[in-house]
């Protein structure tokens, strides 16, 4: 492949995976108004309208943009004004990196080159989504710190104790998934759930790790620092690390929290629910358990995987939705506890046992 097309396939899938992560991420900005509003029977986002179209309300995405866009941007006075700026480029840009290694499909043939459906394909993928995941931190803790606010300090402090407190059991937890699946490539590890348990179920990880799902998911959830979790920016105590800012610097870090709620339902897809996998269809299309065939061609496989991906995705957003919605917040006690006290120790149970089963099973 000539160094041009590698540059234009390398811009495509990567073009490709920020529009998913930011279109999905606006696009949750009217799903909450509106889900919100179905659990609680009301009508929801419903004014903004153009031409007298109002489409459900899915015109509020661009009224939102626009009132960003033209607020006044209030600079608190700081002797850090640049840290203060950059603060919220610093918190979206490290979250959108880590979908670079996230696999959206398997591969496509064209002109007889192979060309891989992940941006970038690293074997040391779960490592670089974890520095990506630390690096973000920063932008929260500069944002409180360079505010000259005690309120933005004692939210930026408590979000960077909940957040490394909580990568912790994300990082363990997914040790078990290492174990089982003996890679640290994401694209590995989807591939290695293709195969079936029992000869009949999917080999996901969800029926491999299902302590290591639901420990995930709550700490993933705690990561987007968004109900139950969301201390740092508790309106009636604090109001949060944010309050210095306005105009399209909040708009940056409202609009990290939904990124952030994609990125963990990516990763939940991707280590739990066979990323791309559809269950029995196979390169050539379906090959069932029981002996019955599909023929399909290339093209239509792989958008079925990436529709498969896409709407796995989605669903985890619902859910994330639906929990964010339910339960009322935690107290910052609470929340540490929960954090250190159990999940942490079951997350070390886990990997233990995770470990004496793969030893065993192996030998």
């Amino acid at each position: 492949m000539s160094l041009g097309l590698e540059i234009g396939v390398a811009f495509g899938k990567t073009l490709f995976i920020v529009m998913f992560a930011l279109s999905l991420g606006g696009l949750l900005t009217w799903v909450e108004r509106k889900q919100s509003a179905l659990m609680q029977d009301r009508i929801g986002a419903n004014r903004a309208s153009i031409f007298g179209l109002r489409l459900w309300g899915l015109f509020h995405i661009i009224s939102d943009a626009i009132k960003m866009f033209t607020k006044e941007d209030f600079i608190p006075d700081t002797k850090h004004k640049l840290v203060h700026a950059i603060a919220p480029v610093l918190s979206i840009t490290f979250v959108l990196l880590s979908f670079a290694v996230i696999p959206f499909g398997h591969s496509i043939t064209i002109g007889g080159h192979v060309i891989g459906l992940q941006v970038a394909n690293l074997n040391v993928g779960i490592l670089f989504v974890f520095a990506m995941m630390s690096v973000a931190v920063y932008g929260v803790v500069l944002a409180g710190w360079s505010s000259n606010n005690n309120f933005s300090l004692l939210g930026g402090l408590r979000a960077s104790a909940q957040m490394i407190s909580y990568e912790i059991t994300i990082g363990l937890t997914l040790v078990g998934i290492i174990l089982i699946f003996q890679s640290l490539s994401l694209q590995d590890i989807v591939q290695a759930q293709g195969g079936l348990l029992f000869g009949f179920l999917p080999r996901w990880g969800v029926f491999l790790q299902p302590l290591g799902l639901l420990l995930f998911l709550t700490a993933g959830i705690a990561e987007t620092k968004r109900i139950p979790f969301d201390i740092p920016e508790g309106e009636s105590e604090i109001i949060g690390f944010f309050v210095e800012y306005s105009s399209m610097k909040f708009g940056m870090f409202m609009f990290t929290d939904f990124i952030e709620t994609v990125l963990i339902s990516a990763l939940v897809t991707t280590f739990f629910f066979g990323g791309w996998q559809v269950p029995y269809l196979a390169d050539t299309g379906f090959v069932f358990p029981w002996g019955g065939t599909w023929k399909l061609g290339m093209w239509v496989v792989e958008a079925m995987r990436v529709a498969s991906f896409a709407a796995k995705v989605a669903f985890f957003c619902w859910f994330q939705m639906l929990v964010r919605w339910t339960l009322p917040r935690f107290r910052f006690d609470q929340l540490m506890t929960l954090g250190w006290k159990v999940l942490l120790p079951l997350s070390l149970i886990n990997t233990m046992v995770t470990a004496i089963l793969v030893l065993w099973l192996g030998n």
